[in-house]
């Protein structure tokens, strides 16, 4: 899940649901969209509708592995890098990336 955290009271505000593997968030003030990047290949879009009522909007589908995101607050767009990986040898995390394999999604609204 998402918290959305008062900066100034430490109030927890909301806690929309979001996809598994998350590995990075942000905040568009532009926009009033938040986001969560998905290792399980979701980017999830939370509309801030007041300051005490928060919104799933969308759950985009991105790639598995693009769970780190960049956000560009003049475009409004979202940068995803993700890639194919190998299997990861036992005690590993993730095994190595595939030669060539590397993307960077680029999500803009429509």
């Amino acid at each position: 899940m998402m918290a959305v955290v008062n900066a100034d009271t430490g109030k927890v505000i909301a806690t929309p649901a979001i996809g598994e593997g998350v590995d990075a968030n942000g905040f568009d003030p532009g926009t009033n969209f938040a986001f969560a990047s998905n290792g399980e290949g979701t980017l999830t879009v939370v509309h801030e509708d007041s300051p005490d009522k928060f919104t799933i909007v969308e759950s985009v589908p991105t790639k598995r592995s693009a769970r780190t995101l960049g956000l560009d607050f003049k475009t409004h767009n979202i940068y995803l890098p993700a890639a194919h990986f190998d299997p990861p040898d036992p005690g590993q995390r993730r095994g190595k990336m595939k030669p060539g394999s590397f993307v960077l999604l680029i999500v803009t609204r429509g």
